[in-house]
C-alpha cells in the first residue's frame, strides 16, 4: 500500500530567513495524522537565507541527520565539530545525553536548501556523536546508495536505530527498485524531480509511506534525486 503525502499539504514556517516545508509535525505545526512514520519522526526542508541560520541550540534523544540538496551548510557544536557540508555530503549528530549546535548559510549570496530529518533511537541516554561523509554523485547515479544504518556497512554513517537511509539519482526513463521483507516499511522522499512510484506520479517534495509491499519499483519522468527510509514497519 501507498500513501502519499503531497508537497503542498505539509506545514510550512516562512520567516524572512527561512521558508521551512513539514513533511511531520513540528514546532508550531501540529498535524495529529501526520506525527511520524515509524521511528522517522521529522522531515524538514529547509531554505536558509545567505548570512542566516538556526543559531546555538540544544537537541537529546534523537538522531539528527542533514542532507544538502543546494548550498552549504555550515554546522558547529559543543562536542568540538566544525565543518561545512554541501551537496553529496551526509551528516549524522547523535545529541544522546544533550548537545548544543548551529547550522548556518556561510554564503553572502545563495540560498542554502537542506532536508532536516530526525529518527528516534532506539534507547535514551547515548553518548552524543558525530559523524560527515561524502557520497559521489558517481555512487548513487542509477541505483541505491546506502547513507545511513544500524551498523555502518558498505561506508554508511551510523544510526542508533533499526534503519536504513539510502540516496539515488536518476536520469528520465530510468527505473531503480527496492526490495521490502515481510515486516518492514519504507519511506520514499522525492527531493527533486518526478517519478511514478506504483501506480502514483510523484513530484518535488512528494512523499509516500510504502506497507505490506514486497517492492517498490519506481521510474523517473524526469531527471530526479530521491531518498528511501527502510524501517520496521509502523504500528497499523
Amino acid at each position: 500500500m501507498f500513501r502519499v503525502r503531497p508537497a503542498d499539504e505539509r506545514g510550512r514556517s516562512e520567516h524572512d530567513w527561512l521558508d521551512s516545508r513539514h513533511t511531520f509535525s513540528f514546532a508550531d505545526y501540529h498535524a495529529p495524522a501526520h506525527m511520524g512514520f515509524g521511528v522517522l519522526r521529522v522531515l524538514n526542508d529547509d531554505r536558509v537565507e545567505p548570512a542566516r541560520g538556526f543559531g546555538t541550540h540544544p537537541h537529546r534523544d534523537m538522531e539528527i541527520i542533514s542532507y544538502v540538496v543546494e548550498g552549504a551548510l555550515e554546522h558547529g557544536d559543543s562536542m568540538g565539530n566544525g565543518s561545512v557540508i554541501r551537496p553529496g555530503d551526509v551528516q549524522r549528530m547523535s545529541a544522546g545525553t544533550g548537545v548544543l549546535h548551529r547550522e548556518l548559510n556561510p554564503s553572502k549570496t545563495e540560498r542554502v536548501r537542506f532536508l532536516q530529518i530526525w529518527i528516534v533511537p532506539e534507547r535514551r541516554g547515548l553518548e552524543p556523536g558525530y559523524e560527515q561523509r561524502a557520497f559521489p554523485a558517481s555512487e548513487r547515479r542509477g541505483e541505491w546508495r546506502l547513507v545511513a544504518s544500524r551498523d555502518a556497512r558498505d561506508g554508511s554513517l551510523t544510526v542508533h536505530q533499526d534503519a536504513s537511509m539510502y540516496s539515488t539519482l536518476l536520469e528520465p526513463g530510468e527505473r531503480v527498485s527496492f526490495p521490502l521483507r515481510e515486516g518492514r516499511a519504507a519511506w520514499l522522499q522525492v527531493v527533486r524531480g518526478r517519478v511514478t512510484a506504483g501506480d502514483h506520479a510523484l513530484a518535488e517534495g512528494d512523499g509516500a509511506a510504502v506497507t505490506n509491499e514486497s517492492e517498490v519499483v519506481i521510474e523517473a519522468t524526469d531527471a530526479s534525486e530521491l531518498l528511501l527510509f527502510e524501517l520496521a514497519s509502523p504500528p497499523s
